[in-house]
């Protein structure tokens, strides 16, 4: 079925191909940078499991995988609230080079919580990844060092986000219809 067929989906924003030649421009500059080095991407689950998967098979380097989950709960005036981690690491961090690889980075406010977390742990270093970035909603400035696309303020589906647990599995990036937020 083609994802314009796909009841809720208003337009195709990355194609299946686009998504794959920026994965390849993205894991060539990680491998250049951890050149000589065992780079540790930490996953933050669920949404970055399909960027995470892609991303490791291009990256030219000695890698680790390891996930976590978290929670964020809203308060009753509906601002970002608390952020706790629902499945941690199964594996400690302490002297690796970590990279935190996150579907979409949105208000900032969930990246500044991980990655004072993870800080607080004592890497050898940690940077940011990110499949997607809506960089107008940042309320929280959050040092993101790879990106490989930037999007509107528009609510998006496939290539592991979700709409209610549904869409993950396209193979492209869509925006959803307003109507169906």
């Amino acid at each position: 079925m083609s994802p314009t067929a796909i009841p809720g989906v208003e337009r195709i924003l990355f194609t299946e191909e686009q998504i794959e030649a920026r994965i390849r421009e993205v894991a060539a500059d990680i491998s250049r940078d951890y050149a000589g080095k065992t780079v540790k991407l930490v996953g933050v689950l669920k949404g970055s499991v399909f960027f995470l998967t892609a991303l490791a098979r291009h990256i030219e380097v000695p890698l680790k995988i390891d996930f976590l989950a978290i929670s964020s709960f809203s308060d009753r005036s509906g601002s970002p609230g608390v952020v706790r981690i629902a499945k941690d690491l199964d594996e400690g961090i302490e002297g690796e080079d970590v990279l935190l690889v996150e579907d979409i980075v949105d208000t900032g406010f969930t990246l500044r919580y991980l990655l004072q977390t993870l800080a607080s742990r004592a890497p050898n270093s940690l940077a940011v990844c990110t499949f997607l970035d809506r960089h107008s909603r940042r309320i929280v400035q959050s040092p993101v060092k790879y990106r490989c696309f930037e999007i509107p303020d528009r609510f998006v589906v496939g290539f592991g986000l979700d709409h209610n647990q549904l869409y993950r599995n396209l193979g492209c990036v869509a925006v959803m219809k307003p109507e169906k937020q």
